[in-house]
């Protein structure tokens, strides 16, 4: 007995060293203080440092010695117990109890005091008691690696360490405690059955004073790969911790000459109780802070994760406000991969964004993020466009807080019922719609050709060209004009239609030009247009150019008007070379009704065939040019006319 007791004896001195060593590296920092601790997190996957989760945490108990009255109990002294020479035990201890009496005192809180500043402070239990509970609640979750209760009184006989994950509402066993495992809970002895849920390794009354029980979350029958996995959290997190003492037992030293009353040794009482584990921070934090620091105690492991990663929460439990791009994941324990949130492109116009599991399988898994709260006058899942009423400014970047500008609409010019309902102007040039008969970029004038601008736009002039815009009296000169300036085409809804091409000029203008914006111009454009007919009478007309073209703006130069086109394809052409790339070409036509003839509509694609100015090299449209939208079948009977019709 004596041996059993000295060796019981070193191995608690060898528990408390390591405790003492996890105190020292815990509560004074790292080990090399001079390296910087985000190290510890970069590019890899990390957690904070190990500490005891009872420090500064009171326990709750179902009964205290000395709590309603003083009680007398009794006990044998440590020193006697492991120094003893003989076979007996000595003379036992008796003295009295009072929690209202600090020097005969022994509550909860002594059991998670300073193990080294108070190495013989204890709680203990009333007398006469079979079932305790000691059960410490903790205000948020933790990740536990062991327990170590260091008993006062002999061990108890059969005992149950329980946790809850969900604050108390649902408990289960983490391990059973028992001198016989089947006897009292119908479970093998891990002694014979490793992995099994019940242990009889410290349940034995010896020693009487100082004996331990361990438990280890992490153990050779629980092994873990990635201590951030489901499975890891499902064995190590928790809220609460819980442990039933179900029976008491005897110190081996009570004989028959026994003097004292035996229930006053009838109690439970506990020197330490020692809880080590760490804030759970799912592998994105190697620091933890205290949400609320009034009366915090030094070493007290804190809950509050410093987040790294881009991560954010308690425990790094989600992105950062900004960085949901993709879906949130833990750190990869096994492979050390941090998996970090990464930014959501809000181009510096949202302060937060979230993740949206439809945009994330529509992009190939690629990018998920939709911004909140687009600032700056912009919208679109990443704040991509500017907003109704607000048009892109092209000198800036989409990143600029100016980048999108308001429109600047005339309101008596300008058209209430667009394309979009909330449009006021082009969201891409800026361009205002304009009601029928008003012009200008801004929609605060007539079009040539009309004249009393007003609440509902401008009327044709009754001339066969321009008349005056205030009183609408016809202009009967013609030498200081030789082109009108009327704009091409007759409707612009095609312009919200065409496609977006960075490559293609966008629709500009300069201080010296005046622009085409007609929303419905005008609203009955009735022109005679030339048509493809027999292979002889396309020759006849010679044209000096046939090109597919599509028509990217039209401007109005002041004394003509002049068409900007991209050309795609050349089927002929004449003295004035064409290249597949940009160019204007120039209308000469027009009715008495303000409608350019024939009608070129912006973002369509037309065969044209016309002829040409060799002396300015500039290309002609007029009513007899053959003007149609683009059909392949169309571009091969041409091509073939070119080729075999036309000697």
């Amino acid at each position: 007995m004596r041996t059993n007791i000295l060796l019981t004896a070193m191995q608690h001195k060898g528990i408390m060293l390591i405790v003492f060593l996890e105190y020292f590296i815990s509560g004074r920092g790292e080990a090399d203080p001079t390296r910087p601790r985000a190290l510890r997190c970069s590019g890899r996957a990390c957690n904070p440092p190990v500490g005891n989760l009872a420090t500064g945490r009171t326990p709750v108990t179902s009964t205290t010695c000395g709590q309603n009255s003083t009680e007398l109990y009794c006990f044998y002294p440590e020193q006697r117990l492991l120094h003893h020479s003989s076979p007996g035990c000595g003379q036992p201890r008796c003295t009295k109890c009072n929690t209202n009496q600090p020097d005969n005192s022994h509550v909860p809180a002594d059991m998670t005091d300073d193990v080294f500043a108070n190495p013989i402070s204890w709680w203990q239990s009333a007398q006469g008691v079979h079932r305790e509970e000691i059960q410490l609640d903790f205000e948020t979750e933790f990740y536990l690696t062991h327990v170590i209760a260091v008993f006062k009184s002999p061990r108890p006989a059969a005992m149950v360490l329980e946790r809850s994950q969900d604050y108390g509402q649902t408990w289960r066993p983490y391990k059973y405690f028992s001198v016989n495992c089947t006897a009292t809970f119908g479970l093998q002895d891990d002694l014979i059955e490793e992995g099994s849920m019940c242990t009889s390794r410290y349940s034995d009354a010896v020693p009487c004073t100082r004996g331990e029980v361990i438990y280890r979350a992490l153990s050779p029958a629980n092994k873990l790969e990635d201590p951030y996995s489901p499975e890891a959290q499902d064995l190590l997190k928790l809220t609460n911790l819980r442990l039933l003492l179900l029976k008491r037992q005897e110190c081996p030293c009570h004989g028959s000459a026994l003097v004292e009353k035996p229930q006053r040794f009838a109690h439970y009482a506990i020197y330490d109780l020692i809880i080590r584990g760490s804030c759970f921070c799912n592998g994105h934090a190697e620091e933890c802070e205290l949400a609320n620091r009034t009366g915090v105690m030094e070493n007290m492991v804190p809950g509050k994760c410093v987040c790294r990663h881009n991560t954010a929460g308690d425990h790094c439990e989600k992105c950062a406000p900004l960085f949901n791009d993709q879906p949130w994941k833990p750190g990869d324990g096994k492979t050390g991969a941090p998996n970090e949130c990464r930014k959501c492109r809000c181009h510096n116009h949202a302060k937060s964004c979230h993740f949206d599991l439809s945009v994330w399988l529509a992009s190939g898994k690629r990018s998920g993020g939709v911004c909140d709260s687009c600032q700056h006058n912009t919208e679109g899942h990443r704040c991509q466009r500017c907003k109704p009423g607000f048009y892109r400014d092209r000198a800036k970047p989409m990143s600029a807080p100016d980048a999108c500008k308001p429109c600047a609409c005339q309101p008596m010019g300008s058209a209430n019922a667009t394309f979009s309902s909330s449009w006021r102007c082009h969201p891409r040039t800026g361009f205002c719609y304009c009601k029928p008969g008003v012009a200008g970029p801004r929609c605060d004038r007539c079009l040539v050709g009309y004249w009393g601008f007003g609440e509902h736009g401008c009327r044709p002039c009754d001339c066969a060209r321009d008349c005056d815009q205030r009183t609408g009296t016809c202009f009967n000169g013609y030498d200081s004009e030789p082109f009108f300036n009327i704009p091409i085409g007759g409707r612009i809804p095609d312009l919200v239609q065409t496609p977006i091409n960075d490559s293609e000029e966008e629709w500009k203008w300069n201080d010296h030009e005046q622009g085409f914006s007609a929303l419905r111009h005008p609203e009955k454009c009735v022109c005679k247009e030339k048509v493809l007919g027999s292979v002889s009478d396309f020759c006849q007309m010679k044209y000096a150019y046939v090109i597919k073209a599509r028509i990217l703006s039209a401007h109005d130069k002041g004394t003509h008007a002049e068409v900007v086109v991209k050309v795609k394809k050349v089927l002929k052409s004449g003295k004035v070379k064409i290249a597949r790339s940009n160019r204007s070409i120039y209308p000469e036509s027009w009715t008495n009704r303000g409608c350019t003839c024939p009608i070129l509509n912006p973002g369509t694609d037309y065969l044209i065939a016309g002829q040409e100015d060799s002396r300015t090299g500039k290309l002609l449209v007029n009513m007899n040019s053959l003007v149609k939208p683009w059909k392949a079948y169309l571009g091969k009977q041409v091509t073939d006319i070119l080729r075999t019709g036309c000697k």
